[in-house]
Order: structure tokens, then sequence, then C-alpha cells
């Protein structure tokens, strides 16, 4: 068994379980009673709230290490000393242009106790042929809820999430984002 699984096992937990408490919970409109008006009050005509289609469209800001993960789970790293090292996102040896990857950690100290996070934009045709390759490259796939995910071989794993799966590619319509495990891609704020 490595040795730090346990830590890494409860650091993971204790994330979701933070998450899971921090959840938004749905809004539930107020409900006001009309006050009554006087006949010498002027009518006012409401004006008309802008729909989506009116306003303009702000771009969605890149994504940095800052932003890719809920700012609680950046808190729970912080209280623990760690800090992040932002590298470029990479599928195997091969960069992906206007991705980034985020590793955190303790860099006061060696060791290979990190937290990886990443995120990158990938068209349909590049997404396919990443994951070709990381297939032939001996990674496995699994299908879920839609999205296909790329998982390292269990046996080369440093560490695993309670199923069993250690570094974890998830592909999206348009998006590839990778952690640590399968189970810490839920951490992951897509832009």
């Amino acid at each position: 068994m490595n040795p730090r699984t346990p830590a890494l096992a409860f650091t993971s937990i204790a994330l979701l379980a933070v998450l899971a408490a921090c959840a938004p919970q749905p809004e539930i409109a107020p409900t006001t009673t009309p006050s009554p008006t006087s006949d010498t009050e002027p009518a006012s005509t409401p004006s008309p709230e802008p729909t989506p289609s009116d306003a303009a469209e702000e771009p969605a800001a890149d994504p940095t290490c800052e932003t890719l993960i809920a700012p609680s789970t950046i808190e729970i790293f912080e209280e623990h000393g760690w800090t992040y090292r932002e590298d470029e996102f990479r599928v195997g040896a091969d960069v992906v242009e206007g991705g980034l990857q985020c590793v955190w950690g303790d860099y006061t100290v060696a060791s290979d106790h990190v937290q990886v996070f990443g995120w990158a934009p990938l068209p349909a045709d590049e997404s396919a042929a990443a994951q070709q390759k990381l297939l032939s490259e001996g990674w496995a796939r699994a299908d879920k809820d839609d999205h296909t995910y790329i998982t390292e071989d269990p046996q080369f794993a440093i560490a695993v999430d309670e199923a069993g799966y250690g570094m974890t590619y998830e592909f999206g319509d348009g998006w590839v984002t990778l952690a640590d495990t399968m189970q810490s891609l839920v951490l992951i704020e897509r832009p």
C-alpha cells in the first residue's frame, strides 16, 4: 500500500464533504403583497428587462488556477500551506493550446503528495485524436453520463480514488479536463 494513500483519501473525502456542504441551494423568489396606491400617484410603466439576446454577451475569462476550482477548495489547500504551480495543459507529451494545468501541493518540502487539476478547449477532431493516442499508450476508456473518461492503468497509478481510478482525463463537448483521480474531476469548475 502506498504510504500517502490514506492522506490523499482523507484529503479527497474532506474536499468532497466541504463541496457538498457548500453546494448552492435553490433560490426561492420572495413573495410580495402589493401595497395600496392612491389615485393621485402617477402610474408607472415598468421598463422592459433586457433579455439574454439584448444583453451584450461578455466573453468568458480565461481560467486560472484560482478560478478552475472552487474558492472553498482553495481555502482548504491554503490552510494546509499548499500553493500551486501552473503549467501547460498536456495530453501525454502534446501541449493543448489555451489550456492550463495546476499542481497544488506544499512546495516547501519534497513530496509527491499533490493534487492536479487541468482544463483546455479541445475541438472534436483533436479530442478524438488525443483519446486514441492515450488508448494506444495503455490508458483505459470509461464512458459515463455522456462523457468519455480516459484513465491511466491503475497498476501504474501513483494514487487512486475509492473506485480505483488514478490520473484521468474527462472529454466533453469542446473541452477536456484532467485530475489526479477520476473522483477529483468533480472539483473542477469548467469555464
